[in-house]
């Protein structure tokens, strides 16, 4: 009788075992959708269609991507939090989304932590703030000091740019900024290029073209080094801020509930497709540097993303919306 336990045990596990590789092979099953926070043509926007790119040939489905901006990102956020957890509806969050919201937003429709699964980090970006070129400013030590005699006006189009420019006119003591919130940046930059806005925080990636056709004046850098794509411009810190760093990411996410082979399948695709040396060369032109985790280390420095963006929006001052 032991014996024919053992067996049927024995036997049970194998498929059990054989059951688990079916269904992890069978991933995916059908398209998949990266929704997205932010509308098209931001930083985030250009580097999750890499990714994608790259994920559609790995995975053998396409891998497409949806555009659901508003709401600091919310909206997109809470749409993939209900999302049937299959793995086929995926979010590209932020420090937005995951970091500054639940502190920003008076009614959040989602749990940045219980309401995922955190799949993996996939790049850190560096933030560049640009004027209009109108603006009587070619330093940032310039925007300082004028700021603090004239009053200014700032777009936003994410909640990074809020607590960068809270954060900012706090420490140098500004009292009159405007914010004009957009939907995303692209809305925003435009804004500012048409000199209806002084100016704005953006991913490098998304300025760099306008910076160079001179419809944008580079200031400053919000990371604590330089960035090799602009190693010209100062950081704020350098300008005389002290300890100013807030550097914004993206990342994947899955609804929770979503199985674990699956979240770790797509860790271990997104790791090796940030690592191909194209799409590496790739990100790095952007100003975004790689940043693969693996799914338990990923879900504690979100945790700590929260608390430090939130801590940064209480310091700043700024009333939850």
């Amino acid at each position: 009788m032991n014996k024919f336990i053992r067996r049927a045990c024995v036997g049970l596990a194998g498929w059990s075992l054989a059951f688990s590789a079916l269904a992890q092979g069978a991933y995916p099953s059908q398209n998949i959708t990266i929704v997205l926070p932010f509308g098209p043509g931001s930083g985030t926007d250009i580097v999750t269609r890499l990714i994608a790119q790259k994920l559609t040939e790995t995975l053998g489905k396409p891998v497409v991507v949806e555009n659901r901006p508003g709401a600091n990102g919310s909206i997109a956020a809470e749409y993939v939090s209900k999302a049937k957890p299959d793995g086929h509806t995926l979010l590209i969050g932020t420090n937005s989304t995951h970091g500054a919201n639940p502190a920003l937003l008076k009614e959040m429709r989602y749990d940045p932590i219980k309401g995922f699964e955190h799949v993996n980090r996939v790049a850190v970006f560096t933030s560049i703030l640009v004027v209009n070129p109108a603006l009587p400013v070619k330093t940032m030590r310039d925007l300082i000091a004028y700021g603090k005699t004239n009053p200014l006006t700032l777009a936003t189009g994410n909640a990074s740019g809020v607590v960068q420019s809270e954060t900012l006119a706090r420490q140098v003591g500004w009292k009159d900024l405007l914010r004009v919130p957009f939907k995303s940046n692209p809305p925003a930059m435009t804004e500012v290029i048409a000199g209806r806005v002084n100016f704005m925080f953006s991913d490098i990636a998304a300025a760099q073209a306008q910076v160079k056709a001179g419809n944008l004046r580079p200031l400053a850098v919000t990371s604590r080094t330089r960035s090799t794509l602009m190693p010209e411009l100062p950081t704020i810190m350098e300008s005389g801020v002290a300890d100013y760093d807030l550097s914004g990411w993206n990342a994947m996410f899955a609804p929770a509930g979503t199985p674990r082979e699956i979240v770790e399948r797509l860790n271990a695709e997104v790791a090796k497709v940030v690592q191909m040396p194209d799409v590496r060369s790739r990100l790095l032109d952007l100003g975004a540097e790689p940043g693969p985790m693996k799914p338990a280390e990923f879900a504690a420095w979100v945790q700590a993303e929260v608390n430090k963006w939130s801590t940064l929006v209480r310091e700043a001052g700024i009333k939850p919306e």
